[in-house]
């Protein structure tokens, strides 16, 4: 299948002006396919005698009929997924396209799952980038916007849903208001016996959806679902001065869904993940807050307003992410945002951008050549990196200078398509300040730049000097602490400045006695790592948990991380200040960040299996004291999370056993399908589980969640038979979902079995290309992400990963996954040899 390459794009855009998509679906033709008739209104452009030829795009099971301005033309044409039409004339024409097309059970194109719990059955599109195709015939490129009128044909018990309001017009037909103008990849489609809560803000109609299995669920979240809605709705309509642009604002929380959510305009979809079925933390909720306000940011940055192609990518992620997180944190009860991204979000940027695929926020045109390269710039850079610039410009420029360029950016190009210079444009349009020296050192460099402290003192003042490796220039705030006299444990500030790195002036010396601990980049402000001064590393070592501010100390905990990522902090050091300060830890996204960090990648990778042993008992003793420490149920979140802590670190069966036999956490809290599942999972990787276990809670909880949890939990047995089973699961039949090839892949290598799985390693970089050819971009995403033998931290599994990127030609989307998990498996052979361990 070829892909679209941007000049292929650009010459037809000079051909073509695309009016209007009318698309008829029929979605009751069988569990396999479904009827697609499309009618595309164009015109030609340029000079009247000229005649040029162009192409469709279409991925079909059987092409039935096309006619071109009433001119059948052969369906025998079609090759490789692209349709010829030759010889036309300057002036309007009509193009007619009957097929049938195939559902997706990789949650590409037109997704179809049937419920496990009830057997109804769901689908929806995602027709991102090049999948549109995959539904029905188009001009699939981002500037070729059209109108789009929607017509679905589905069973009668069922509701579609679309970009604009439907309407039920008889006979399990449903017809859509007209969009405006949209790009293709941008329209949606729903369709299942949805639940449904209804409720109309500022005249505008608002819908949440989900499975009919998930009603309970979701009609407990609806009113906290809608609050935040509603509280990004009227912040946006604050900062933008251009009204929401679509008629109405639908949410569907849709299975087995590959993102977080995708922005199509007025109906949003996401994983439905995020209807809880199981107990979750307030950072969690947060979290599903945020990606309800990046969403609706996208509303106006990205369908609104849309790139031109997919090298301006950023403009649409790295905006949406900023907007998500400030958005939330000025507008709804969780104002905490930023130290989740310090501390889990921003990392995410911070580690793609050391990888040698790292490119620039903003990439030269000439780098994303095709649709396939441009796939493999929706990773850390374009979403965290780019955020977090965009988080240094506001910080530069100033807010109301950003948002009056950002309203001039939108107000330039509404309905329209844009690029990077029109948006640095409209943001120089607001300011006097070098706004296109920014971008050229923010946007169009890779790297992550390292700010060094040297502090110098007498006993009556002292002075930071701040050394950059890197090259971008960085406003910072700098927080100063000194000791509490009262609690020598206790840090409290004595001051926070802001300076610039690098400076044009000398450093003047600061007034007081040297302080305890200096904090450069105190409020997260810029992207870099940091390097502490000695006097304040060892402070941070000893009391960071007393420092009073959370976002300084996510600062410090993402310094620590890098330092033990680039071996100069041992892992275990790591391990045992997690142990030292989590217990008095108030911030939870701070909790769940470095347990997280500190058990899949410290003891997970960095450390070899004697360190692994002595970082799980360490871990361990740090869950039993946050479970003890939260006793009074004063800290339910806390708790939670140490209780899932306590379950992945377990090195013996016994206290899992008992919780799983009691259904409960003695002092709470119950074990809710979540917990249940994992602590099988742990059990069955330490072989204290087995297959009628495993069959027994599945029949508790035969919901699809419950069948990733056994998919996971079978793969995870120390078993040679179970291990082969779930190997030709993965790798030989073609059957799993996208979802349970991932619960399968989770499950199957663990650090407790390297024995046992070691001769799948070489297996893995045959069969991980094989099934990524034969099923396509998503699936190796899975297979690159998930199926990678991460655990197994050996220079065989590097020497065998770098032969398979040489000679056996993995498809752009898993050799791009590939590279950055070798790159990973590295860098933690040099942490283990840098620190010794």
């Amino acid at each position: 299948m070829p892909v679209l390459t941007r000049d292929e794009a650009q010459t037809r855009a000079q051909l073509i002006d695309v009016q209007r998509y009318t698309v008829e679906l029929d979605l009751t033709c069988g569990a396999e396919t479904f009827d697609s008739r499309t009618v595309i209104r164009f015109t030609v452009l340029g000079e009247p005698a000229a005649a040029v030829d162009t192409f469709v795009e279409l991925k079909p099971a059987e092409l039935r009929s096309v006619t071109l301005d009433g001119r059948p033309l052969d369906p025998e044409g079609l090759a490789d997924n692209r349709l010829p039409l030759t010889g036309l004339t300057a002036g309007e024409h009509e193009l007619r396209v009957d097929a049938a097309m195939r559902y997706s059970h990789t949650g590409e194109g037109m997704h179809r799952f049937t419920d496990p719990t009830d057997g109804e059955t769901y689908t929806y599109t995602q027709l991102f980038m090049e999948d549109v195709q995959r539904v029905f015939a188009a001009f699939d490129q981002p500037d070729l916007k059209a109108v789009f009128e929607l017509t679905v044909t589905a069973p009668e018990d069922w509701t579609v849903l679309a970009n604009g309001v439907t309407e039920d017009i008889g006979g399990g037909t449903w017809r859509a208001a007209a969009t405006p103008l949209i790009s293709t990849y941008l329209v949606a489609v729903a369709a299942g016996p949805w639940h449904s809560v209804r409720t109309e803000h500022r005249g505008l109609p608002f819908g949440i959806h989900c499975r009919r299995s998930l009603a309970p669920f979701m009609d407990a979240d609806a009113d906290e679902i809608f609050d935040v809605t509603r509280a990004c709705y009227d912040r946006y309509h604050e900062k933008f001065e251009e009204p929401y642009p679509f008629d109405s604002y639908d949410q569907a929380f849709v299975p087995e869904f590959n993102a977080g959510a995708m922005e199509n305009p007025g109906l949003v979809t996401f994983r439905d993940e995020f209807i809880y079925r199981s107990a979750v933390t307030e950072t969690e909720r947060q979290t599903r807050a945020m990606v309800i306000a990046h969403e609706m940011a996208h509303m106006w940055f990205g369908d609104l307003v849309t790139l031109k192609w997919w090298d301006d990518i950023w403009l649409n992620e790295s905006f949406a992410e900023y907007m998500g997180f400030q958005t939330t944190a000025e507008a709804t009860r969780f104002t905490d945002t930023w130290t989740d991204f310090g501390v889990a979000r921003k990392a995410w940027g911070y580690d793609a951008d050391q990888r040698p695929s790292t490119h620039p926020v903003a990439p030269d045109p000439d780098a994303v050549p095709d649709t396939a390269s441009a796939m493999l710039n929706f990773d850390g850079i374009s979403y965290a990196k780019g955020a977090s610039a965009l988080r240094q410009l506001v910080a530069w420029l100033g807010e109301k200078d950003f948002l009056a360029g950002i309203n001039t950016h939108i107000a330039r190009h509404r309905f329209s398509n844009a690029t990077l210079a029109d948006f640095i444009e409209s943001l120089a349009h607001a300011t006097d300040r070098d706004v296109h020296g920014w971008a050229a050192d923010w946007l169009r460099t890779t790297g992550v730049d390292t700010l060094t402290s040297t502090v110098t003192h007498t006993a009556r003042e002292w002075s930071l000097a701040v050394d950059r490796a890197g090259s971008r220039p960085h406003r910072i705030s700098v927080g100063v602490y000194d000791r509490d006299l009262g609690d020598a444990q206790s840090l409290v500030l004595r001051e926070r400045y802001e300076t610039d790195v690098p400076r044009s002036a000398p450093v003047a010396p600061r007034d007081g006695g040297r302080p305890a601990l200096i904090v450069p980049n105190d409020q997260d402000l810029t992207y870099a790592k940091i390097r502490l001064d000695e006097v304040s590393q060892e402070t941070a070592l000893r009391s960071l948990s007393s420092v009073p501010d959370a976002l300084t100390r996510a600062v410090l905990w993402n310094g620590l991380r890098d330092q033990v990522r680039d071996g100069e902090l041992p892992g275990a050091t790591y391990v045992d200040t997690a142990r030292a300060h989590l217990p008095a830890e108030t911030d939870l996204a701070l909790v769940q960040g470095v347990l997280a960090f500190a058990t899949t990648y410290v003891a997970g990778r960095y450390l070899p299996a004697a360190g692994r042993t002595a970082a799980l008992a360490t871990l361990t003793e740090l869950c039993r004291d946050l479970i003890r420490r939260t006793e009074d149920g004063s800290h339910p979140g806390l708790r939670l999370t140490a209780v899932r802590g306590f379950i992945d670190v377990a090195t013996r069966p016994e206290p899992l056993q008992a919780w799983l036999t009691e259904g409960t956490v003695p002092g709470g809290p119950e074990l809710d399908p979540e917990l249940r599942w994992r602590a099988l999972t742990r059990l069955a990787v330490l072989g204290a589980a087995d297959e009628d276990a495993i069959t027994a809670e599945l029949e508790r909880d035969p919901s699809a969640t419950g069948q990733e949890g056994a998919a996971r939990c079978r793969a995870a047995l120390p078993d040679p038979q179970a291990k082969r089973r779930a190997w030709e699961e993965m790798f030989a039949a073609d059957d799993l979902s996208n979802y349970l090839l991932t619960a399968t892949a989770q499950g199957f290598w663990q650090p407790e079995q390297a024995d046992l799985v070691r001769e799948y390693i070489p297996r893995y970089f045959e069969d991980a290309v094989a099934v990524a050819a034969r099923r396509g971009p998503a699936i190796a995403d899975v297979a690159g992400r998930w199926a990678f033998p991460a655990p197994m931290v050996d220079a065989e599994t590097l020497r065998l990963g770098e032969q398979c990127l040489r000679d056996a030609a993995p498809i752009p989307a898993l050799r791009r996954k590939l590279a950055d998990q070798l790159d990973d498996l590295a860098r933690a052979l040099s942490v283990r040899e840098a620190t010794g361990s």
